[in-house]
């Protein structure tokens, strides 16, 4: 079985830092596609940025220039660095990620999610 577990959240102020992490365990062989999404209370859920398995990124226009999205394969972990942050940055954070994983004999892929964690920027 996989599980995602996040850490990082909590209370800052208004252009404080914050930097998120997302861990796969369990007998996880690979983390292909990863990201990071937010959802605000009464909002839908949105995306804040992705990575892929090459590097390359994407990165919500409300988010561009502040936050920062990396990967550490070696402990299938997946960081979002958030700088200068505002109250509208407010919200429950959830990282999802496309693992591949051995099942018996053979490798399966499947995305999941992790349980959020709570981003409250306030002066």
């Amino acid at each position: 079985q996989v599980q995602l577990v996040e850490s990082g959240g909590g209370l800052v102020q208004p252009g404080g830092s914050l930097r998120l992490s997302c861990a796969a365990s369990g007998s996880t062989v690979s983390m292909d596609t990863m990201g990071w999404y937010r959802q605000a209370s009464g909002k839908e859920r949105e995306l804040v940025a992705v990575i892929r398995s090459g590097g390359s990124t994407t990165y919500a226009e409300a988010v561009k220039g502040r936050f920062t999205i990396s990967r550490e394969n070696a402990k299938n972990t997946v960081y979002l660095q958030m700088n200068s942050l505002k109250p509208d940055d407010t919200a429950v954070y959830y990282c999802k990620a496309e693992v591949t994983y051995r099942h018996g004999p053979v490798l399966r892929t499947n995305n999941y999610w992790g349980q959020g964690t709570q981003v409250t920027v306030s002066s």
